[in-house]
């Protein structure tokens, strides 16, 4: 996984709430090794509110699960599996009043220290990949179903249920991106960073 964080405030639902690419490691409380010690998972967060966190993984979790994470900036993060994704999950965020203000501190903070004003850079070269069906998660948290219709370095065309506005943040599979424009039967993407030609498909199709 990358180790580059991306991130933007987005105001929802009286509620902050950011997209987010940030790397962690999470472990599952009756989940251990043979010696007796929990096991340590990788994660990257993709979603991110005060009150829950959206963590894409391969690893398979239950509703209830117990879960301790550790995300970059964020720091040690305990609560629930609330609801299951394709290739993640959703876990509820155990805090007090203080810790949840400390949160909200962060993800301001986060947000203020990201510049997502960049020029479309989609005159790499396009193609058709192999996997073509993956899923979105819109900025707020709702994850649908889409399939990409080109995909670039720089960005990826898709088709989906809900065309979102210019210049909203989403994720396509674990790529932030920014809608830049849209057109009949879909809208393009511009990710956040350059990609990988290696890891590109791998990564808009894992959530």
């Amino acid at each position: 996984m990358s180790d580059t964080h991306d991130f933007v405030i987005v105001e929802r639902r009286d509620d902050l709430r950011i997209i987010v690419n940030i790397g962690g490691k999470f472990s599952l409380a009756d989940r251990r090794n043979a010696s007796g010690d929990r096991r340590v998972f990788r994660c990257r967060a993709v979603n991110l509110s005060p009150r829950a966190i959206a963590l894409a993984t391969t690893v398979e979790v239950k509703l209830g699960d117990r879960v301790i994470a550790h995300i970059d900036h964020l720091g040690k993060l305990e609560g629930s599996v609330l609801r299951l994704l394709r290739g993640g999950f959703v876990m509820s965020i155990a805090a007090d009043e203080r810790k949840g203000e400390q949160l909200g501190a962060k993800i301001e903070w986060l947000g203020r220290h990201k510049n997502f004003d960049a020029s479309d850079q989609r005159g790499a070269m396009r193609f058709r990949p192999t996997t073509t069906f993956t899923t979105i998660i819109l900025a707020d948290g709702s994850v649908e179903s889409c399939e990409i219709l080109d995909l670039s370095v720089t960005g990826a065309a898709i088709s989906a249920k809900t065309v979102p506005a210019i210049g909203e943040i989403l994720a396509v599979g674990s790529l932030v991106g920014r809608v830049v424009r849209r057109f009949a039967g879909g809208f393009g993407v511009q990710f956040v960073q350059r990609q990988n030609p290696d890891e590109l498909e791998t990564l808009v199709i894992k959530q």
